[in-house]
């Protein structure tokens, strides 16, 4: 997505022209100040990014025409963090923020053996990834996954390149930084207490590769934006 001066907004679904809702349509009239005629940038989500004119400054309903569309076909890079839910929600909403301002293009709540129980507000959190992919002017939005096992994550997901970063010692581990970022890529997060030795010994025999991600005990969320920002440098 090319970056630009102009505002950004997001709506899921658009023809050829933009209704915005009551949120967006009062702070495009009252905080941004805009009028007929003025231009917004607008996002689907899904690789489109429109240019359009607004044709009604109402601050109950702002409506503008679609003037042109850049569509992406697909995510440039699919990179997936598979991460424990955390006690502290506010902890894990901070690593979704900031993993969706990286890129990340995916992103699993997991449930392991030791992972302590939360309220998960599914919508809150997608709407917290809305607000970062339009912060950081991205025009494809983090797939946010509902909560699931450990079990599941490993069998339901086919990656080319699947890494588990643990904190205990291993003959093979391979430390994050000699990973080459590419295409295509899991790497999943225990919660505090680390994976239980099961979990990794079925995580081996699902394929996975054990990593490193340095030499300091991380927090969930701190290790979950480490492996991010290994994953998304380019």
């Amino acid at each position: 997505m090319a970056k630009s001066t102009l505002p950004v907004f997001y709506s899921a679904s658009h023809t050829d022209k933009v209704s915005f809702d009551e949120a967006n349509s009062r702070h495009i009239v009252q905080v941004l100040r805009m009028s007929v005629g003025e231009r917004v940038l607008v996002t689907d989500g899904k690789g489109k990014l429109l240019t359009v004119e607004l044709t009604q400054a109402n601050k109950k309903g702002a409506e503008a025409k679609v003037i042109s569309v850049f569509d992406h076909p697909s995510p440039p890079v699919k990179t997936c963090i598979a991460i424990s839910l955390v006690k502290n929600t506010s902890r894990f909403e901070w690593f979704l923020e900031k993993s969706a301002e990286l890129g990340i293009s995916e992103i699993v709540p997991l449930l392991c053996e030791r992972t302590e129980k939360q309220h998960f507000r599914l919508d809150r959190m997608r709407n917290i990834l809305v607000s970062a992919m339009l912060q950081s002017q991205q025009s494809w939005l983090t797939l946010l996954y509902e909560p699931m096992s450990f079990s599941s994550c490993i069998e339901s997901f086919s990656y080319k390149q699947k890494y588990i970063a643990h904190c205990q010692d291993g003959s093979e581990t391979i430390s994050i930084s000699a990973i080459t970022p590419s295409n295509d890529t899991i790497i999943l997060i225990g919660p505090e207490g680390d994976f239980t030795n099961e979990e990794i010994s079925r995580a081996f025999e699902a394929g996975y590769i054990e990593t490193k991600l340095g030499d300091n005990r991380l927090r969930t969320e701190t290790a979950g934006i480490v492996a991010a920002s290994f994953l998304k440098i380019r």
